[in-house]
Parts: structure tokens; C-alpha cells; sequence
């Protein structure tokens, strides 16, 4: 018996695994563990939904999303003993976030549609999927909320900063609006048959202005360090670090479903001899 998990991610999670270097080429990577019977696959799904293309007025293919086909390699994880899920990012980029001839449905491509309302049809399309496809006595499904950047004086293509941090957020006061996209999830998850396990660790994350690579994230001499061009990655985070927690918290929704399973095994067994113990 081997038990197969598969975490479905935008870029947030791959980090920690060293995987960076395998999606430019690959959309997905899978490791056995055999000593623990385990089997991980990453299969990298910005959006959860499918990327697509349709021909622009000059003939030429633009770029659209369509929030309502789920993405093409979901076939690969609806038989998983675990699914983690997660999107959240890449709601946030320049063309996602704009909506102007972007999203689609069916034909129909809007010519400008809220974020907001554009990520709440997708997870909608997203949850259907789940419903109807993912047997909840096999699979245990989870969803990882985004977790928080921490740009100053701009955004990543814009001069936002973080370099300087190097203490972490300590009054609330200073935390950013939680935000609405994970608010779009929540009601989402609450209308879904399926069971899902929420791993909210955009709070958490908030915090933490003091972790991420900044100018650190590949080795660079101080005068490119010190380019004002040169980007800042104010959103990923170094490792060890923030990313630990996600898998501790994972793990422990584990260890709580593997005893409720034991609960609820020994439950059923002490009725079977109380039975037998009735019987004449």
C-alpha cells in the first residue's frame, strides 16, 4: 500500500521542495518515497482553472482564462489519498487583476471583469469539479490559503522594496486588510459537499516582512544589489523559513485525521462486541 499525495500549486509551495528549476520545463514532478510507502506529485496550476487562447482581431492568438473548465491535468489527481490545493498569487498579476479581455466563458470573453468576481467563478468551477469527481471516503482534500507579500514604494516591476526588514511585524495595527480574495474562498468552501481542510495561512504570513529574498534570491555583487532597477522578490520567502509552517500545519491535520480514524475504527468495533455480547 502506498499513499499518493498531490499538491496542486501556483508558485508558492514548489519553493520549498527545490522545484523551481523543473516547471519552466514540466508541469508536474513526482517523487517516490519507498522507505514510507508515500508517493508526492507536484503538479503546477496557477490559476486551477484552464489557460487558453483565442484569435484577436489581427489573426494572432491572445491569451484568456477560462473560469469554466478546470485545469487539463486534474485527471492525474482525483484518485490521490491527499490533494492540496492552492491559487492565490497569480490573481494578483498586472493582466489578471486589469480584467480587460481576459476571462472567459464558453465564447464569451469579457471585456472587463472584476478580480474578484472572475476568482470567485473560477474557485466556483473549481469546487463543482471536486464535488463531483473526488470521493471523500478515499481522498483527503485540502486548500492552502496565499500568503502575504510585502512590497514598499512599489510592486515587484516597480521598485517595491523589502530589503531592509529585519524584524518581523509585531503590532496589528500594521497588518494589511485581510484580503478579499480568500474571503471569496471561504464562502466558496462552505458550499461545497465535499470536506475540505482550509489551511489559513495568509494572517500568519502577514507578519512576516523580514522573510523574504528580496535582492538575496540568486548571488549578485553589492552594485547590482544596490541597482535601483534591479527587482525585488518581496513575495516568495527564504528557506528554512515561512514554508515550514505550512507543512507543520499540514502534518498536524494529518496526525488529527489519522486519530479520528482510529476513533472512530475502535467505536465501530466495540458495537460489533456488544452485539455479539447481546445475541444468545
Amino acid at each position: 500500500f502506498t499513499t499518493v499525495v498531490k499538491i496542486v500549486v501556483d508558485l508558492d509551495w514548489d519553493q520549498q521542495w527545490g522545484l523551481r528549476q523543473v516547471w519552466a520545463s514540466e508541469n508536474s514532478l513526482l517523487r517516490d518515497w519507498q522507505d514510507y510507502n508515500c508517493s508526492v506529485e507536484f503538479c503546477r496550476s496557477p490559476f486551477l482553472v484552464q489557460e487558453w487562447e483565442v484569435p484577436d482581431k489581427n489573426g494572432k492568438n491572445k491569451e484568456t482564462l477560462r473560469l469554466d473548465l478546470v485545469e487539463p491535468s486534474s485527471a492525474k489527481y482525483k484518485n490521490a489519498d491527499i490533494v492540496v490545493f492552492n491559487t492565490g498569487h497569480w490573481w494578483t498579476h498586472e493582466k489578471t487583476s486589469k480584467g480587460k479581455d481576459y476571462y472567459q466563458e464558453g465564447s464569451h470573453v469579457y471585456k472587463d471583469l472584476n478580480v474578484i468576481e472572475a476568482y470567485r467563478k473560477a474557485l466556483t468551477t473549481w469546487a463543482r469539479w471536486v464535488d463531483a469527481n473526488i470521493n471523500p471516503n478515499k481522498t483527503s482534500v485540502f486548500f492552502r490559503g496565499y500568503s502575504a507579500s510585502h512590497f514598499s514604494g512599489g510592486q515587484w516591476n516597480s521598485g517595491g522594496q523589502c530589503d531592509s526588514e529585519t524584524d518581523p511585524i509585531r503590532n496589528e495595527t500594521y497588518l494589511m486588510a485581510y484580503p478579499s480574495k480568500m474571503r471569496v474562498l471561504e464562502s466558496v468552501l462552505k458550499g461545497m459537499k465535499t470536506p475540505v481542510h482550509y489551511l489559513n495561512i495568509t494572517r500568519m504570513t502577514d507578519y512576516r516582512k523580514d522573510a523574504h529574498p528580496s535582492v538575496y534570491r540568486k548571488q549578485m555583487t553589492k552594485e547590482e544589489r544596490k541597482d535601483p532597477n534591479m527587482y525585488q522578490d518581496c513575495s516568495h520567502w527564504c528557506l528554512p523559513g515561512v514554508p515550514d509552517t505550512w507543512n507543520e500545519l499540514l502534518y498536524g491535520q494529518l496526525l488529527i485525521k489519522q486519530k479520528q480514524k482510529q476513533v472512530q475504527l475502535q467505536e465501530q468495533q466495540h458495537h460489533k462486541q456488544e452485539k455479539k455480547q447481546k445475541l444468545p
